[in-house]
Formats: C-alpha cells, sequence, structure tokens
C-alpha cells in the first residue's frame, strides 16, 4: 500500500515539473519575443524612428524607439536617439535620464554628454553643466561648442549670486535687471523664474509675477506652492476663473493641501456669486441682480476689485431699472473709486438723462471718450446727449408736461389732461392771458402727441424733435410753431371750444 501511494506522489510529481517545464518554455518565448528582439527587429525600429523623426511625427518615432530600448537595453545610442525625440518634443526632464544612461554604458559619449550639459545648464545647474562641459573638453580639448557652454556656465553662475544678492539686500530692482539675464541662458531653471516673480510682487506688478510663476508651475514635479501663488494673484486682479483653475492644479497634486483648499472653498463660493449675479443681469432680473453683488461684497470685503465690480455693476442695473436718482448716487461714489472706467461714466450720465440733467450727461460722456477714443457706444452716446441738451434749450415734451422720461402711456395721458384743463384759453380772460394760454396749450397738445406715439417718442429720445420744421423732410427752417393737428382753434372768431377728457 505504501508503495503503491509513493508512486502516486512521483508520477503527479512528476506532471507538475512537466507542467512547469512547459511554462518557463512559453515565457522564455514570450520574453524573447518583448526583451530580446533580434538586432534586425531592432535595427528596424531605429530607421523608422529616424525616419518619423525627419518627418516630425514624433509620436511615432517615440513608439518605435521604445521599442528599440526594450529590445536592447545595452545599447547606449537607443537611448541617445530617445532622449533627442524628447527633446524634439519639449521633454527635457524625460531626455535627461536616456543622456544619463547612454553616458553609463558609454562613459566617452561626447555627444550624450554635450547635451546632457545644455540641458542642465538651461535648467540653472551650472555646477553639474560644467562637469559635462569639462568632460568633453577633456577628451577633445578644441572642442568649439563644449569651451563656449562652459564660459556660459561660468557667467550663469556668477550673475545668479549677483541676483540673489540683490534680492538679499532688498533691491528688487537691480534683482530682476540680472535675473533677466539669468532666465535667458537658463529659462528652465524654475528657482530664477519664482525669485523674479516675488520681486514683481515687491514691486507691484502682479501680472509680470504670473507670466514668471505659470511656466515655473511647471518645471517641478510637485510645485504646489507655484500653483497657490498664481490662484492668489489671479484673485487679486478679479481673475476668479483662473484662481480657481490655479488651486485645482494645486489639489491635483495634494487634495488635502489645506491652503490650496481653503482657498478654493473662497473662490469657489465668491465665483459662483459672481457668475449668479451676471446671469441675473443677462435675464433683465436687475433687482435681484443687485442682492447677488451685496453678497459678493460681503462675501470679500477686503479685496477692493470685487467691492468696485460690485459697485459698478450695481450703478448700471439701478439705470436699467430707471431708478436715476438712486444710480446717480451710486455711480458717483463707484466712480470715485475707479475714476477712469467709462461703464460707470456712461450709466451715470444714461442716469443723468433720466433726470433731464442734459449738461451733466454731455460732461460725463465727454470724460469717457478722454479714456476711449475709439469706443463707438460713446460716441453715439455723446451725440445723442448733445441732440437733447439743445431740443431742451428749445421745448423738452417731458418737462412741459412734468412727467419722467420713464413715464408711461397712462401717466402721460394724465399729465396732459390736468394741464389741459388748466391751461385751457376759455379759463382765461384778457387778451394776453389767454395768448399766453393758447402757446401753452398748444405744447402741451404737442407733447402728449409725440410721447404717446411710440415712433415719435423714440425720435425724440434719440436727440430728434420730429414736430421740428427743420427735421422735416423738405422743412424750410424756423417759424413759429403750429399747432399739431393742422390748425389753430383759437383764430377766426369767437369760438369756444369744450374738451370732453374723460
Amino acid at each position: 500500500m505504501t508503495i503503491i501511494m509513493e508512486s502516486g506522489r512521483r508520477r503527479g510529481l512528476n506532471s507538475v515539473l512537466s507542467s512547469l517545464s512547459l511554462l518557463c518554455v512559453v515565457l522564455d518565448l514570450q520574453l524573447d519575443g518583448v526583451l530580446g528582439a533580434t538586432p534586425v527587429e531592432i535595427e528596424h525600429h531605429l530607421e523608422m524612428g529616424r525616419k518619423l523623426l525627419a518627418a516630425g511625427q514624433l509620436a511615432e518615432a517615440l513608439s518605435h524607439y521604445h521599442s528599440a530600448v526594450e529590445g536592447d537595453s545595452k545599447n547606449y545610442l537607443t537611448y541617445y536617439k530617445r532622449a533627442t525625440v524628447f527633446l524634439a518634443m519639449g521633454k527635457s526632464k524625460s531626455a535627461l535620464p536616456d543622456l544619463t544612461q547612454a553616458i553609463q554604458l558609454k562613459p566617452d559619449f561626447l555627444a550624450a554628454r554635450l547635451q546632457r550639459g545644455n540641458i542642465l545648464l538651461k535648467q540653472g545647474s551650472t555646477q553639474e553643466a560644467r562637469e559635462d562641459f569639462q568632460a568633453v573638453l577633456n577628451h577633445s580639448p578644441d572642442h568649439e561648442e563644449a569651451h563656449d557652454q562652459l564660459l556660459k556656465a561660468d557667467k550663469l553662475e556668477s550673475l545668479q549670486e549677483e541676483a540673489h544678492e540683490a534680492h538679499r539686500r532688498g533691491d528688487c530692482r537691480i534683482a530682476v535687471q540680472v535675473l533677466e539675464h539669468v532666465i535667458e541662458l537658463s529659462p528652465w531653471d524654475p528657482e530664477s523664474r519664482e525669485l523674479r516673480a516675488e520681486c514683481y510682487i515687491q514691486l507691484g506688478e502682479p501680472r509680470k509675477a504670473i507670466m514668471d510663476l505659470t511656466p515655473a508651475s511647471r518645471l517641478r514635479a510637485d510645485n504646489r506652492a507655484a500653483f497657490l501663488k498664481l490662484s492668489q494673484l489671479h484673485y487679486s486682479l478679479g481673475e476668479h476663473h483662473d484662481s480657481l483653475n490655479q488651486v485645482r492644479e494645486c489639489l491635483k497634486l495634494d487634495q488635502d493641501d489645506k491652503e490650496c483648499f481653503a482657498l478654493y472653498k473662497q473662490v469657489k463660493k465668491l465665483s459662483k456669486q459672481l457668475d449668479s449675479a451676471e446671469e441675473l443681469i443677462s435675464e433683465q432680473r436687475f433687482q435681484e441682480a443687485i442682492e447677488k453683488y451685496e453678497s459678493v461684497m460681503r462675501t470679500e470685503p477686503n479685496v477692493a476689485f470685487y467691492t468696485n465690480k460690485a459697485k459698478e455693476r450695481t450703478c448700471f442695473c439701478l439705470v436699467k431699472m430707471k431708478s436715476a436718482e438712486e444710480a446717480v448716487d451710486i455711480c458717483s461714489e463707484a466712480h470715485q473709486r475707479e475714476p477712469q472706467n467709462i461703464h460707470i461714466l456712461r450709466d451715470r450720465a444714461e442716469a443723468y438723462i433720466l433726470m433731464q440733467e442734459y449738461e451733466k450727461a454731455v460732461e460725463d460722456y465727454q470724460e469717457a471718450r478722454e479714456f476711449d477714443q475709439e469706443n463707438q457706444e460713446l460716441r453715439e452716446g455723446l451725440d445723442r446727449a448733445h441732440k437733447l441738451l439743445k431740443i431742451s434749450r428749445k421745448r423738452d415734451y417731458y418737462k412741459i408736461l412734468g412727467v419722467s422720461r420713464s413715464a408711461n402711456k397712462q401717466e402721460i395721458i394724465k399729465a396732459y389732461r390736468k394741464l389741459a384743463q388748466q391751461w385751457h384759453p376759455d379759463n382765461f380772460q384778457s387778451e394776453a392771458d389767454k395768448k399766453e394760454a393758447e402757446k401753452k396749450f398748444i405744447d402741451i397738445a404737442s407733447a402728449k402727441e409725440v410721447l404717446t406715439d411710440p415712433e415719435m417718442r423714440q425720435k425724440f429720445d434719440s436727440g430728434e424733435d420730429p414736430l421740428d420744421p427743420e427735421n422735416q423732410q423738405g422743412g424750410g427752417g424756423g417759424g413759429p410753431r403750429e399747432w399739431p393737428f393742422g390748425f389753430n382753434p383759437f383764430e377766426g372768431g369767437n369760438f369756444h371750444f369744450k374738451f370732453n377728457f374723460n
């Protein structure tokens, strides 16, 4: 029995060993296909990579070089050529390990040494770059490019020290001037860009700081500090969408970053309120938009841009609501905060027009045009304000009826009836009084005719008097005002007219 069991165990063991042998053969065949490509296959990949690189098809070329490296990991040329593709794609950080591997496999490979030195120099690593250039010169003392690059490395190191010294003593203007030359020599150095950005912030030039921090944020593997600073700068400038994008980049690197998360919550809340307010304005829900901008000022009371924006847009909403007096107050406050804001001046001018204070409207439009001579809207607004001022010096139909420019038809007719009853010539006894009443009555009737006719009212609101003979086609100029309905009921005898105002 024991012999039988032992025999069974041996057969089972032999079966397992046989299976393992077969598995090893299969794996060996697969690995040979992946890692042990034949020289012919490797050469094919290298040749295809070269052709595709020459044709500018970088991604396809890179794929073939990947296959070449996998097929022969001991060939220094495959690493070097793949590094060349990485550099053509602008991926210097990816090229650097391949160049280093090529140099390890062949220490006297001068082309790789020189290429790595150039990358290190652009990254601001002067000591390491100098070692590569010196290694090239040790093998080839007359190598002109290596000699020139070595001099650049010495110059860069000197400039770096000068810039840091200027920054330490608080002389940011000098530091910025020196860093200009530093960054020309080492455009891929994040430290120099971050230092210059810090100086620009101290000099009150945040947009220039953004221009340096934007590439710097990508030059380090984990540059949360740069993304955070970018978000803060965009936020301070009122660019809340850009601020939100940058702080999100920080959280992609570390979702638990406390500073970035705190700023993210603030920017997201404010951005949502601002977008909502503008959407309400686009829907002509002006009172709700004003309330939303009040929320904006409560959410961010410390950054001037957002208070200024809230005041400016509230001014605009009040004009659209025809709340002229309140609009002038808010617009004036906004104008004090931003004296050169043409939108505030435009809106206050429109509020003055609603109040029939045309001279002030002309002044605001003229001031706005001083800041933007090419703005068509301001040019048209100024022309209209001038026309309204000219008409007001002749006759202003709104003033004649004593109604606001925003009065509706019912309010106009009501005012007309009241004044027509008051100034009807039959109410006066002396001839002089009747003549004066007649003139007023004609003006009242003219005002009613113009302001109750939508087309005529539109012309008048645009600065044109539709009853002025000068504005009539083929008109001949001046002369006495005529009865608007084509005849004068108060001439030609002792006629007495009674008007039914019901």
